[in-house]
């Protein structure tokens, strides 16, 4: 019979035989959880505790009655137990790491290539996903020498009041808000993406959702609505990839330089354990840029605006490292302009800029937007259900045109000399 401990929260807990604690309430699930199996005949193996623990309480809602606003609680699988449920190879591991180091290294610029972080505005469709990636992987291949493509893998939407929040949080479009379904399903096409061997980015806005993907991730976003959130910029802080800022709704710098100087230092912060519980997290700090995005209406992609982000950056005794978002308030929101941006970009490169170190892309495999309606028979293959994206044609020739113009300048350019 195990020993109970009063530990210092009031929880009591109870030695393992490697002599950690559980909490009680986790030894007795567990002990609920075999003796259940026993019942039905079966032994329980050890690596299958997790999920039998999520398959007897999933659904099951728990009521806190002393807040009339929340209707209940359903407990859902840990970031562990998803991992080990669709988990990367080796190879993709080890991949990733590259990967987040190449990021590292064109930031410091050791790695002339320019960072093209590119795809749909978000995914809904897990085919039409495939399909983008196989297409782009093809496109990174023959581009490697000049530019270093990373796939935009989008799965939550901030929204300013409401609207589609992303497969993560309901996965089914329509209303459900299956969430444990949307970070399996999530989860499961990461793991299918890494393993063609295609770098990948999201956006980090749920700190909770995040620890169920990010060791998929090489590069990761902060939004513009949320820069300026303390809870982002500690989370941001011990992430594994390096982190871009988008500039502030208003598109200014400020909040997004605030921002890189808060991630660049250690913190502690609550958040999620590997094992799902609530816990500590002490970050050692991580590396990052600003992400010109426009705000208010306004580019600020052109020559006068990145002197201005420059300049501020240099006040703040922060390196120039500058990606230029070409969708956005950059490109009012129509897909047609991206491109306008892009040689904008591209021209400021030849004539001699050496801070912009990545442009962002939001592309798909056909043209524009469509409304999400509740026949989802009805949608488009390949169409963005959220911001219009140019089409796969338009971004082929983008990145061809970009990197054959740049690949005997790159090389050249000192980016921090």
């Amino acid at each position: 019979m195990p020993t109970f401990h009063a530990s210092t929260s009031g929880a009591l807990t109870a030695p393992c035989h490697d002599g950690t604690l559980v909490d009680f309430r986790t030894l007795v699930l567990r002990y609920c959880v075999a003796t259940h199996a026993l019942t039905r005949g079966r032994s329980i193996a050890r690596p299958d505790l997790q999920d039998a623990v999520a398959d007897i309480i999933e659904g099951l809602p728990m009521n806190d009655t002393n807040n009339p606003n929340v209707q209940g609680y359903t407990l859902i699988r840990s970031p562990e137990a998803l991992r080990e449920r669709y988990p990367l190879s080796q190879q993709a591991v080890d991949r990733i790491q590259s990967y987040r180091d190449t990021v590292k290294r064109i930031l410091g610029g050791d790695d002339h290539r320019l960072l093209v972080v590119v795809g749909p505005c978000s995914l809904h469709d897990t085919e039409a996903a495939l399909d983008y990636a196989k297409r782009l992987a093809a496109l990174s291949a023959a581009v490697s020498d000049t530019l270093f493509i990373v796939m935009r893998a989008y799965f939550e939407k901030p929204r300013t009041t409401v609207g589609w929040k992303g497969l993560i949080n309901d996965p089914h479009m329509d209303g459900s808000f299956a969430v444990e379904e949307g970070l399996e399903k999530a989860r499961s096409l990461l793991v299918e993406l890494s393993e063609l061997g295609l770098p990948l980015a999201t956006e980090a806005l749920d700190p909770i959702a995040t620890q169920y993907i990010q060791d998929c991730i090489s590069w990761t976003a902060i939004g513009a609505r949320t820069t300026e959130s303390q809870t982002h910029r500690e989370m941001a802080s011990g992430l594994p990839s390096p982190i871009g800022f988008k500039n502030g709704t208003d598109g200014g710098f400020t909040v997004a330089i605030n921002a890189l100087q808060a991630i660049s230092h250690a913190h502690s912060y609550l958040n999620i354990a590997p094992n799902g519980q609530v816990a500590i997290v002490r970050s050692n700090g991580n590396c990052g840029h600003i992400v010109l995005r426009g705000g208010n209406g306004k580019p600020n992609y052109d020559a006068e605006s990145v002197a201005a982000a420059e300049q501020a950056l240099a006040k703040a005794s922060m390196p120039a490292d500058l990606m230029v978002d070409c969708s956005h308030a950059n490109s009012s929101k129509d897909p047609a302009n991206q491109p306008v941006v892009l040689e904008d970009v591209v021209k400021q490169i030849e004539q001699g800029n050496r801070s912009i170190m990545g442009v962002m892309i939001e592309s798909n495999i056909n043209w524009g937007a469509q409304p999400l309606t509740c026949d989802l028979s009805a949608l488009e293959y390949g169409v963005s259900i959220t911001d219009g994206c140019i089409d796969w044609s338009t971004t082929e020739k983008c990145l061809y045109d970009m990197a054959d113009r740049l690949k005997g300048i790159l090389p050249a350019r000192q980016r921090h000399a």
